[in-house]
């Protein structure tokens, strides 16, 4: 089974909205390497596309995608709020995890520096967890498949099972360094 979430080669953001955090990064269609894709250039600013969607991790706990990066950013210290910025991450958004809690979230990072599969909690909240797919420049300006099993992911990082996920978004963002990334994020689906 699979569930198309962003349809970026078939130029598709229907049901994608935006959210500005500071400045704004620009999302426009592109074509690279001869695909279709979606382009994220961040210059100072930090902002994401968001999918508010009903997430069945019972039949469906694998996030697949690809992406494509111009560049990392240089000293940034990614464990501290003023070096909190990637040019590709995205996020699995989980918003009924308990009573009295708030949203909690998982965000697959391409790493400035960071070991690929290191993981830690994002300066700005206990409640989302980055963990590092790729890492520096080692598959700089090539495009890479990434998969992940959200089910597993989350036992693993939030200690206890969840069998729904409720959003899913993609951010390049560089306003804590002022510095400046280009990303490209190719379909992003959910399979079995």
């Amino acid at each position: 089974m699979v569930v198309i979430l962003g349809n970026f080669k078939e130029k598709n953001i229907e049901g994608w909205k935006e959210r500005q955090f500071k400045g704004r990064t620009e999302y426009t269609f592109s074509r690279v390497d001869g695909k279709v894709s979606l382009m994220a250039k961040s210059s100072s600013s930090a902002s994401g596309l968001y999918k508010e969607i009903e997430i069945n991790l019972e039949k469906t706990p694998h996030l697949n995608w690809e992406w494509r990066i111009e560049n990392t950013l240089s000293g940034v210290n990614e464990l501290a709020k003023s070096g909190d910025d990637y040019p590709a991450r995205i996020y699995v958004i989980f918003k009924n995890t308990g009573l009295f809690s708030r949203a909690r979230g998982l965000t697959y990072v391409w790493s400035n520096y960071q070991a690929i599969d290191t993981a830690w909690e994002s300066p700005y909240t206990r409640n989302s967890i980055m963990i590092a797919v790729q890492s520096n420049t080692k598959n700089i300006r090539q495009w890479v498949v990434g998969r992940r099993n959200i089910r597993r992911d989350y036992q693993k990082y939030f200690g206890r099972d969840i069998t729904r996920a409720s959003g899913i978004a993609i951010m390049t963002d560089t306003d804590n360094s002022g510095q400046s990334a280009t990303a490209y994020y190719g379909n992003i689906f959910l399979s079995d």
